[in-house]
């Protein structure tokens, strides 16, 4: 099986995204959709920001290569009465069904970075997108102090060395990487634009129970912990990561959670 679609189909992201869903909304409200356009979200999982796209576009198509997130994004466009929206499988390296110049938006957040070759992932992304078109990307930063870049950090040290020719998805948080993939593609630097931007959880639950989503469903951090606990290493992941997500809680109440992370907001026009 392709590496990629067991990693995500692993566990049951939608555990986590559901947590989500109100940094999703503000995003989107932030792109410019207006109620002629047809976006693509690709990477989308089960709708954290195609959902919201939907209710302000012509149409929406949610692209993701597991199958159990395009599954759970379907039934939630069914239980939203939503008939302009729909999910299904796709590979962001080779976007095969789509036709060139399809999108007047192609829209991923956290999505189409964790793929590999990421200059396809790039060339296809602008093949899609319509002369004229916007693109809007949201990477997780390498090395950035907040929660989810530190919690990949933290899980890869855990975790074997990855095959030969592994290009980090962390690159597609670095301005430089973002532009070079781009110019590639086609698209003159000036095209192109990098801002931070923030992006906020807010599970009604303590830090230690969100931990627990992360080790039970996010495939990453349940792959760390498989790997630590072969190598008796598993009480000590635990605990950096509970120090982690202790001290980037902001709610004032261990209870609750609210986190706030900071990611690169890429902005490309075609």
């Amino acid at each position: 099986m392709n590496p990629n679609k067991a990693l995500w189909e692993k566990g049951d992201f939608t555990q986590l995204s559901r947590h989500m869903r109100q940094s999703g909304v503000a995003l989107v409200d932030t792109f410019g959709i207006t109620q002629n356009m047809n976006v693509l979200d690709l990477g989308c999982g089960d709708g954290t920001t195609a959902i919201p796209e939907a209710k302000l576009a012509h149409t929406v198509l949610g692209v993701d290569i597991a199958s159990n997130l395009v599954a759970a994004g379907n039934k939630r466009v069914a239980e939203e009465g939503l008939t302009n929206c729909s999910f299904q499988e796709g590979d962001a390296t080779a976007l095969t069904d789509l036709k060139d110049d399809s999108f007047d938006m192609v829209v991923s957040i956290f999505g189409a970075m964790f793929a590999p070759k990421p200059f396809d992932v790039a060339k296809e992304i602008v093949r899609v997108t319509k002369p004229g078109g916007k693109i809007v990307m949201g990477n997780w930063i390498p090395g950035d102090p907040t929660l989810v870049a530190q919690t990949l950090r933290i899980s890869s040290a855990y975790t074997p060395p990855p095959p030969e020719g592994f290009v980090s998805p962390m690159l597609w948080g670095i301005p430089e990487h973002v532009v070079e993939r781009f110019e590639q593609a086609g698209i003159k630097k000036e095209n192109i634009s990098c801002v931070k931007d923030n992006f906020t959880f807010n599970p009604p639950f303590s830090p230690a129970e969100f931990l627990a989503r992360f080790r039970t469903f996010y495939g990453p951090t349940m792959n760390a912990f498989e790997a630590a606990e072969k190598n008796g290493k598993a009480a000590q992941l635990q605990q950096e990561l509970e120090d982690l997500f202790n001290s980037q809680n902001k709610s004032g109440d261990s209870n609750s959670t609210h986190i706030t992370a900071t990611f690169l907001r890429v902005t490309v026009t075609k």
